[in-house]
């Protein structure tokens, strides 16, 4: 609670008037990420169609790179009305809800479209953490911002069988990645994403954990050597608003508000894996890419089969519900 609180004071500067004095229809949002990041375009392709659609009565700002909030800030941050809207990564709310952790299990998504279906607006298993983050946080989810699918990054050497993490300080981002490193006999250390350059340039961290787009918003390949396409979790950050903010909204600003949500959301997951497939013949004239045949993916996922139960014993009855949504979803 604390460290939202010095946020907000550090971040007073920037902020034209604290939150009860700024008009209802101005909805500032902190980004971890720059304006040009996929997250960023997402934010401002919303706020063309809110801006545009209102004939203005809503306006957005947009406070990107962290300016304002760090990501483990945010639903703080947000729910408390220190800022009315954010991003951030959707494992920053395990704290207040466990079982968003779910969409990190290792392999529990086979396909692009196993992802689609189990993360879509109207889905089981998203109607379940939508609900429970709004009600613990009191952050709305407007929308789920795809990031990609988890990588691995090597300095020395590429990870190419489990058990080259053996051994190895990697970087982390979220407890069930943690809990894979364990799994993989490496230590976990968990990271901001804007930590990573200077972490592994220092080499503080042997390997590193990412989203593919994050190796070239953050110039990673000048730092690391490697890129490993595990492809083994998704990455999902989630657009959130205060909610006493959107339910201050009238009717038809928050019919804008949600239909400009959903259009977004399906832009970026659209756009997402054909970004991921160009980042990645990108990082090959900069990097060693290694792409895992079936026998060494076969052998990740062995090697990481525990974590499931791990989870569900840990989350209970919930953490179950929340598998089998996650599973059903493919069929």
């Amino acid at each position: 609670m604390k460290r939202w609180i010095l946020g907000a004071v550090a971040a007073a500067a920037l902020l034209a008037q604290p939150v009860q004095a700024v008009a209802e229809t101005t909805i500032r949002v902190t980004l971890q990420l720059p304006e040009k990041h996929s997250l960023g375009q997402n934010w401002l392709a919303f706020k063309k169609i809110v801006e545009e659609k209102s004939g203005g009565d809503l306006q957005v700002q947009l406070f990107p790179s962290a300016q304002l909030f760090k990501d483990k800030e945010v639903p703080g941050a947000v729910g408390s009305g220190a800022i009315e809207a954010g991003s951030a990564f959707i494992g920053r709310f395990a704290g207040s809800v466990p079982t968003v952790d779910v969409v990190a299990i290792p392999f529990i998504f086979d396909s692009e479209a196993h992802v689609r279906a189990a993360v879509a607006p109207d889905s089981a298993m998203r109607k379940e953490l939508d609900s429970a983050i709004l009600k613990e946080t009191n952050n709305r989810i407007l929308w789920w911002q795809a990031y990609g699918l988890n990588v691995y990054l090597g300095k020395d050497a590429a990870i190419v069988e489990p058990g080259d993490l053996k051994g190895k300080k990697v970087r982390t981002y979220g407890k069930i990645q943690g809990w894979t490193v364990e799994a993989l006999g490496g230590a976990p250390t968990l990271m901001s994403g804007s930590k990573q350059f200077l972490a592994y340039q220092q080499g503080a961290v042997d390997v590193g954990m990412t989203g593919v787009s994050g190796v070239k918003s953050r110039k990673l390949y000048e730092v690391m050597d490697h890129l490993t396409l595990t492809y083994d979790s998704a990455i999902e950050f989630v657009a959130v608003m205060n909610n006493d903010v959107y339910e201050g909204l009238s009717d038809a600003n928050k019919k804008i508000v949600n239909e400009a949500a959903r259009e977004v959301e399906q832009q970026l997951r659209d756009q997402i894996f054909a970004q991921q497939a160009e980042a990645v013949e990108e990082a090959r004239g900069k990097m060693n890419v290694v792409e895992l045949t079936d026998a060494q993916r076969a052998a990740w996922k062995k090697a990481t089969a525990g974590i499931v139960d791990r989870f569900v014993k840990e989350n209970g009855g919930a953490g179950k519900a929340a598998v089998a949504a996650a599973r059903a979803a493919a069929q």
